[in-house]
């Protein structure tokens, strides 16, 4: 094996045996977790899973019946703690006070983390245009739709410009829209080197953004790795492809599967799908090998990785 030459990155957040318990009911059941600098970890599971309940813990708002919170090596404790300064928390229900104007809102925010003077305005135009609120800065909070106070939350969670930042359910309430705008703004904010938790229920856009994904079941984390890993398994060096032909060949399946390094082959008419290294030159010597044997190939990519069906197929049920 061929040791990584890259610069470590800066381990930003762990958990160790983190568990949390409310009465008889384990509601966080011992996990383990650590992210680095630019990893962005997408949360996904049932209502009832503990996902809140797990980010709570690790901000220090909920205290963990055992188990151990570090925050850039620090370790947080309770109730409250240095480490504390490094997070930005936005909950799935945003509190904010909805007679004052956003503007006014964020003010208020910025003294609560020891913040003041003329840069603090800069800091602030700079967040709300990042969150495509700018022009509603001095308009009340509560006449701002239920998206909009998602974007509020947002701007006060990044104002202290937190190392680590964690999301719930942070799309909700948002349009089609204000969705890939929170995508990008998702994307910059991991690579500027920030370690992120994003809990959502909207699975199709987390392969976009999310380097990491853990799926959470009755408190646990039943399933966790690189996007590639949760939708292909775990071994990176291979993927699945997809073709479409422009008309049926017969024997299809035996001609594919005699092809090296070519497996679990499914044709379905014109369509096919087929396993194969996960290597752009390799996929490039498939596609000639596929032309060179007159196979007509129309269409040709790596499988597009689809969370939701990776999800439905662990069996969760749903928590009512």
């Amino acid at each position: 094996m061929i040791a990584d030459q890259r610069a470590p990155r800066q381990g930003l957040l762990a958990t160790d045996s983190l568990r949390v318990e409310f009465g008889a009911l384990v509601a966080v059941r011992d996990v383990s977790l650590s992210l680095a600098a630019g990893d962005l970890l997408g949360l996904i599971g049932p209502n009832g899973a503990g996902k809140t309940t797990l980010l709570r813990a690790i901000t220090g708002l909920q205290p963990p019946t055992r188990g151990t919170v570090h925050i850039l090596d620090q370790r947080l404790r309770f109730p409250a703690s240095d480490p504390m300064r490094y997070i930005g928390f936005s909950p799935d229900t945003p509190w904010v006070y909805e007679e004052l104007t956003v503007r006014k809102f964020l003010h208020l925010i910025a003294k609560g983390y020891g913040l003041d003077g003329p840069a603090i305005d800069e800091s602030i135009d700079f967040w709300l245009e990042k969150v495509w609120l700018l022009e509603k800065a001095n308009q009340k909070i509560k006449a701002l739709s239920r998206g909009m106070r998602q974007r509020v939350s947002i701007a006060r969670t990044l104002l202290p410009n937190p190392a680590v930042v964690l999301l719930d359910e942070p799309a909700a309430g948002l349009d089609p829209a204000g969705r890939v705008q929170f995508r990008q703004l998702l994307c910059n904010l991991r690579d500027q080197g920030k370690a992120l938790i994003v809990s959502s229920h909207i699975l199709a856009d987390m392969d976009e953004y999310c380097t990491h994904i853990a799926i959470m079941s009755a408190g646990s984390i039943v399933q966790y790795g690189t996007v590639h890993q949760i939708a292909h398994g775990t071994d990176v060096r291979r993927c699945r492809y997809s073709l479409s032909l422009a008309h049926p060949v017969a024997a299809l399946g035996e001609l594919l599967s005699s092809i090296a390094g070519v497996d679990s082959v499914q044709v379905d008419g014109q369509s096919v799908s087929l396993q194969f290294f996960n290597d752009k030159e390799q996929a490039a010597a498939l596609l000639a090998e596929l032309i060179g044997r007159r196979i007509p190939v129309a269409s040709f990519a790596p499988h597009a990785v689809d969370l939701e069906e990776v999800y439905l197929k662990t069996g969760i049920r749903q928590v009512d």
